[in-house]
């Protein structure tokens, strides 16, 4: 049986609660949905969806980075959004980041997030 390893990057953001950033089990990858806060001190970027998904997108790339994987790695995806009339606007930065080979995706609207954040996204990714 495979170990669960505990990944909880210097580089990230604080944890909001009591989880990991993320947890490695065998070759998989399992990292907790990231909100747009800042690094340097926790404070949730202001903006719109777009400019709040940039930063959620730059906080699971640096768990990723941490675990020596790039965007690339990702298989699947869950959006979490508190205003599915914002996809189209949450969809161009998405994009941006993941270029090729998408990874599975759901996207579901939520009531409320974590300090008030618009999007949240969680990944898994493979070694």
């Amino acid at each position: 049986m495979a170990t669960k390893q505990i990944i909880q990057p210097a580089q990230s953001p604080a944890a909001v609660g009591p989880y990991n950033h993320a947890v490695r089990v065998g070759d998989l990858l399992f990292c907790a949905g990231q909100i747009p806060i800042r690094p340097t001190d926790g404070s949730l970027v202001t903006g719109d969806i777009q400019v709040q998904t940039e930063r959620v997108l730059e906080n699971v790339k640096a768990i990723l980075t941490d675990q020596g994987l790039t965007l690339d790695h990702v298989v699947k995806s869950t959006v979490f959004m508190t205003n599915l009339a914002d996809f189209a606007a949450m969809n161009a930065v998405y994009a941006k980041y993941f270029t090729h080979d998408f990874p599975a995706r759901s996207t579901v609207q939520v009531a409320a997030l974590p300090k008030g954040a618009q999007v949240e996204i969680e990944v898994i990714a493979h070694f």
